[in-house]
Parts: C-alpha cells; structure tokens; sequence
C-alpha cells in the first residue's frame, strides 16, 4: 500500500496564549500543498524503517514508527511492518513532513486491516503522537486553533507557490522558549483573513499574512529575510515563512513569475519548487 502525503503551509500563525502545561496557544491557518512524500507499507517480519534521505532517522525516533506502535496497541495488530518513505519534503522545513508520514501510517493501517475509523477517530489518534498530525486528515485550507488540534475548515485556497528551504536547521522548541509575546508588535488579523478566504481574494490575503515565529526566526536567521524579499521583488503579492521556518513561501498570481523566482532562488538554494495549493490530506 502506498500512500502519498502532502506538506503543509502556514498562511498565517498567531500565538495567542500559554498553556499551564507550557504548549502555546495558536491560531492559525493551515494549508496542504502539492509537496509530497510517499509512504509504502507492507508487512514485514519485524519492524523495519527505511528512507531515500540520510537525515531522517530510522528508529523509534521517526513518527511514523511510533505511529505504527500506537496503531498496533490500540487495534491489537500483531504483524509487523516495513515503512519505506520516499521522502521528498525537506527535513525539519517547518513544512510538517514528519506528521505528514505519521497520518498516511495511520490512514494505511485504517485501510489495511478495514478498520473503519473516521476522521475524527483518526484526528484523535493522531494528536497523541504531534499537534500538526490531525490536520492531515483534513487537508486543504483549516483554521486551526489550541495547539493546533482544533480544526475548522474554510473555503479552499487556489494559487500558485513558491517554496524554497535554506540550508539551515531551525529547533521549533528554541523558537518557542524564545518568543516573547508582550514584544510582538504585528500580530495576524485572522478574522479578516478568513474573510478574505471566503470572497476568493487572494491578493488581500497574500498581503496580510502574518507569523509571529519570524520575530525569533528571521532575527536569527536573516537569509530567510533575503529570501522574502527576493520573492517579492519577482511578483510575489505576498511572502512568508512556514511555521517555525526555516521554509519560506510565497504566492503568485502567475505561474510564469513564479517559474522566474524558482530560477532566481536556485542560484544558490537547492530545495526550491513551484507547487499549487491542494484541498486534500492523505
């Protein structure tokens, strides 16, 4: 069985709170896009991971390993299995390539042994092993809020992208422990946002994104500045980082314009693509 599963961007990401338990609070909106891995899954004598990219680890550490072990608990499964992730979203992107793998686990053993789960079930299954897992059941364009978990769909965003990933690791948790919300000084209008999502206006949307992350990001990291600006000097209506970054994104009217900034950014970045959103997960 072979499942493809797509990345995710932020179209915006707001912090909005902090939990007693040290989770922050978020609101944000989330988007799928026609970035995929592929995930193969067969039964195996013993539980075997394996990966095209010599970054992912393949031990327990991967999620989609560990989603394999939740599955089995919970079902009493008692095969094993080889995983094989053909891994083509960049590694620890800010892009959701780990959840990604680890809902397609979970959608394939839910196909596999005709276990009949909704999406709901399968949401809640996967929450327990990451806050982004849920919405690759969801797919498309979500307002997602709590640490993530509590998912709202919208109106389907339709436009084209660029993405591109600097050579750099940026740690989520560092991001995290170092925002400082009483300094952020732009935060996203969601509401309005959403609006615009809701009357196809594309344009006001590119123009209003917002995520809060950049304030620790962007600081440590001023390529992903060069990189947005860049993108907006080649058309873009608008141009963002993803999540915690390091990825960056930015949207376009013209597929041409966007063909151009791929060119400009290969220069001297590798992992660079032109991609259209999708209203699909899984």
């Amino acid at each position: 069985m072979i499942i493809e599963c797509p990345a995710k961007i932020n179209l915006s990401l707001d912090v909005v709170g902090k939990r007693e338990d040290g989770y922050h609070l978020l609101q944000m909106i989330m988007q799928t896009i026609a970035l995929y891995d592929r995930v193969k899954i067969t039964k195996n004598n013993e539980m075997v991971i394996t990966c095209n990219k010599i970054d992912v680890p393949c031990d327990r550490s991967n999620i989609a390993y560990r989603a394999v072990e939740v599955m089995k608990e919970k079902f009493n499964i008692e095969d094993n299995f080889k995983i094989e992730i053909e891994k083509n979203i960049p590694v620890a992107a800010g892009l959701a390539g780990g959840s990604t793998n680890a809902a397609a686990v979970i959608k394939g053993l839910n196909d596999m042994y005709s276990l009949n789960l909704s999406i709901d079930q399968m949401k809640e299954i996967g929450l327990k092993l990451g806050a982004d897992v849920p919405f690759f059941f969801e797919g498309g364009t979500c307002l997602a809020e709590g640490i993530g978990e509590k998912l709202t769909k919208l109106n389907d965003v339709s436009c084209h992208l660029v993405v591109a990933k600097p050579p750099i690791n940026v740690s989520t948790k560092y991001v995290y422990q170092n925002l400082k919300l009483d300094e952020i000084a732009v935060h996203p209008d969601t509401k309005r946002i959403i609006q615009y999502i809701n009357s196809n206006d594309i344009r006001s949307l590119a123009e209003s994104m917002v995520n809060v992350l950049e304030t620790v990001t962007v600081r440590e990291y001023p390529v992903i500045f060069e990189i947005k600006n860049i993108m907006m000097e080649f058309g873009a209506l608008g141009s963002l980082m993803s999540g915690s970054g390091p990825s960056v994104f930015g949207i376009f009217e013209d597929k041409a314009d966007a063909l151009k900034c791929h060119n400009r950014l290969r220069d001297y970045i590798k992992e660079v693509f032109v991609v259209s959103t999708i209203n699909r997960g899984v």
